[in-house]
């Protein structure tokens, strides 16, 4: 085939767009995919923590109707970030603040995108980015030919050099954009914070550690190059308008301090033992975070005895936590004490004034442990009001599915198999165990049409 170099930069651009065209979908698969894979963790006593933390901060937004959910990710790094209704939250970022005015800081930030409308906007950005670099590179394609024809080397070079530099002016125009983001976000969370009466002296401190740490810093591109401000320029441009706040100097109250702590144990002991533990709380090693996070390593490393002793200590101290008592019936459903493990969830739902879902589930979790027929009609009763308030409990479809299969039920067994795989995000293992209870359930019963709903919705 013999083109001329314009015919040939015309049949270049054709297969270019056309490549744009067929690689989007592959792009979004990949966005979803990732977005899939996150290593989420769910825990009933953080997810309160964080949920009373952003909740007036939404209010103050206009967002507390809007079914914002937060969720945890389970990576020991310092972020958070949004996506469309959600706020992801890295256990690293909580165990790196040391009060909790710093994280309210920092979820103040991040609720400031999405009152913003940041997101939408930042798509926006990115397909205009992308056509720049597109239109860039086709027009560098098309005098790399024609010059390739011709024989003017420099032409081609000049083409070459078209190529890189769209794609740089694309990426510097998007970075430039969300670095004004960032600043918006941040002037925003401080209003809110002000609103609720809460210090913004939380956010400079974090952005001061930031800055300690060279997290955003480092390379010669610096800022130029960085879709964030520099922390210290976050911090210039903050400083004086936090101190405005008659609340700068507000601390935190010593029960929400300490519910932090206990947190932040929590977490320390299931990522990094009891040495990690130790490490955090080494200003202060016999205090109750301290010793709630030895306890909970204790428990991990295999020995429930003595672990038992060690939580039963703390629940002396603060019988009406809700939480203390949660781990008692980890660490007994762990030992094969199943009836105790039961009676334990059970007082911690008692005493959980959030309403946990997962905790209500945890009761009827333990029963199907204990394997006992007799009690798994209770059990089936339990964990569904547990899903009920948290339908997305993945873990609880199981043990549901485990309950129908000792009570025989095959059909509803395989119903919540495919709604514990749908709510994994296995969509297509959904479906298989959807069609299969579908065989074994009544034609046009509640249970039946649910089957039907996981097996008609179209996978995107």
């Amino acid at each position: 085939m013999n083109l001329s170099p314009r015919r040939l930069s015309a049949r270049l651009t054709s297969i270019a767009v056309a490549l744009a065209v067929a690689l989007a979908p592959v792009a979004a698969e990949a966005a979803r995919s990732e977005k899939a894979s996150l290593p989420l963790v769910r825990d009933a006593e953080i997810e309160a923590l964080i949920g009373d933390y952003a909740r007036p901060i939404l209010k103050a937004a206009g967002l507390s109707r809007s079914g914002i959910e937060i969720v945890l990710v389970n990576s020991g790094s310092f972020n958070a970030f949004v996506a469309g209704r959600r706020i992801f939250v890295n256990t690293g970022a909580i165990t790196a603040t040391e009060t909790p005015n710093q994280l309210i800081g920092i979820l103040a930030h991040e609720i400031g995108h999405l009152a913003g409308g940041h997101q939408q906007r930042l798509r926006q950005q990115l397909e205009r980015a992308k056509t720049i670099a597109i239109v860039a590179g086709l027009l560098g394609a098309g005098v790399a030919v024609a010059g390739a024809s011709s024989g003017a080397r420099g032409a081609t070079q000049a083409g070459a050099g078209l190529m890189a530099g769209g794609g740089a002016l694309a990426r510097r125009g998007l970075f430039s954009y969300q670095r004004g983001e960032e600043s918006t976000a941040d002037r925003a969370a401080l209003t809110y914070l002000r609103k609720t009466g809460q210090s913004g002296k939380g956010l400079l401190e974090t952005f001061e550690t930031l800055d300690r740490n060279s997290l955003f810093a480092g390379g010669r591109s610096g800022n130029y190059l960085s879709s964030h401000p520099l922390p210290r320029e976050r911090i210039a441009a903050l400083k004086q308008v936090a101190r405005e706040s008659p609340d700068f100097d507000r601390p935190d109250s010593p029960a929400l301090a300490q519910r932090h702590d206990l947190a932040r144990a929590k977490i320390a002991a299931y990522t990094g033992g009891a040495s990690e533990d130790r490490r955090l709380f080494s200003r202060n090693p016999r205090g109750l975070a301290a010793l709630y996070g030895d306890a909970i390593a204790t428990h991990l490393s295999g020995s429930p005895a003595t672990a038992l002793q060690k939580i039963d200590a703390l629940i002396e101290a603060q019988p009406n936590s809700p939480w203390f008592h949660e781990m008692r019936g980890e660490i007994l459903m762990n030992s094969g004490r199943w009836q105790e493990s039961a009676a334990a969830f059970s007082k911690a739902v008692k005493l959980d004034k959030s309403g946990s879902g997962l905790l209500k589930a945890q009761v009827g979790q333990a029963l199907v442990i204990g394997g006992d027929r007799s009690q798994m009609d209770k059990a089936v009763r339990l964990i569904q009001s547990g899903l009920q308030s948290d339908p997305v409990n993945a873990v609880a479809y199981r043990f549901l599915a485990m309950a129908y299969g000792h009570l025989g039920d095959v059909g509803r067994a395989e119903l919540a198999t495919a709604e514990g795989y749908w709510h994994a995000g296995s969509f297509r293992q959904a479906k298989i165990f959807a069609t299969r209870a579908q065989q074994k359930l009544k034609s046009g019963s509640p249970a039946w049409l649910q089957a039907q709903d996981i097996i008609s919705t179209p996978i995107r």
